[in-house]
């Protein structure tokens, strides 16, 4: 990729996880984020923030969206704009706004349109909708010049991220592979322990994390955490990800 090429987070809203899913005793909020991709082939946008739900999931969740035609026009761009689609996975809260995209390519995986397509996985008619444009993936590929779709599985089994090649470094769209920056950090950590030969017990950490660690991250980004994965080494600095100018909502979705 180009040093023109930039990657842009999309702030499309948030909502509130109970505390029957936290693991804590307090309820959390979490946002939700979307990632704007500049590439000289096209705009591409990964996760399209929240769809309509039905009242059982909206008051489970308590969501509040923001519009995701706002949320691009900050950006300087419109949904005509947009030439390519990749949700990392497609729960209610990532596929939102893909009924507005009709006829534009939606790239996923097989197994998880499989499963979106079975049922009680998220909202149907944000699956199939009148011009939804699957494009069906089996594992990585590189769908763009130094653009690569990974696999990441474990939220659901067809989850995805995206590795955009940058001058500065390798930069990870991670969706919901981890739901924390934090939880990425730690996993990372016991990759390494374990390649420094640090006797067991170790944490368990996802297999995946080999294949990334071969495009070698400068950043991590996520799709509930506004904080940034950057590796120990690295100077901070605000690097080419450019933030919605609005004022960062409260953290988180599905």
């Amino acid at each position: 990729m180009g040093k023109n090429t930039a990657v842009r987070r999309l702030d499309l809203g948030y909502f509130v996880r109970p505390a029957s899913e936290t693991g804590g005793p307090q309820p959390r909020v979490e946002p939700v984020l979307a990632y704007l991709v500049r590439h000289e082939q096209g705009l591409i946008l990964f996760d399209t923030g929240i769809g309509a739900a039905d009242p059982e999931t909206e008051a489970h969740y308590r969501p509040r969206r923001r519009a995701l035609r706002q949320a691009l026009s900050a950006a300087g761009v419109t949904l005509a704009d947009i030439s390519l689609v990749v949700n990392c996975h497609l729960h209610f809260d990532h596929c939102g706004g893909n009924p507005l995209l009709a006829g534009r390519p939606i790239l996923v995986q097989k197994a998880e349109l499989a499963a979106a397509r079975r049922g009680n996985h998220t909202i149907d008619e944000l699956v199939d909708f009148p011009g939804a444009a699957y494009e069906e993936l089996v594992g990585e590929a590189e769908i763009r010049p130094d653009v690569w779709i990974i696999p990441t599985p474990g939220h659901t089994a067809g989850h995805q991220s995206l590795a955009l090649r940058q001058d500065d470094g390798t930069v990870i769209l991670a969706g919901q592979a981890h739901d924390f920056a934090s939880q990425f950090a730690s996993a990372q950590l016991a990759r390494q322990a374990a390649l420094d030969g640090v006797e067991q017990p170790l944490p368990a950490y996802e297999p995946w994390l080999e294949r990334l660690a071969e495009f070698d991250p400068r950043r991590v980004l996520f799709a509930h955490d506004c904080s940034v994965w950057q590796p120990a080494e690295s100077p901070f600095h605000s690097e080419s990800l450019h933030a919605d100018p609005r004022p960062p909502r409260e953290p988180r979705t599905r």
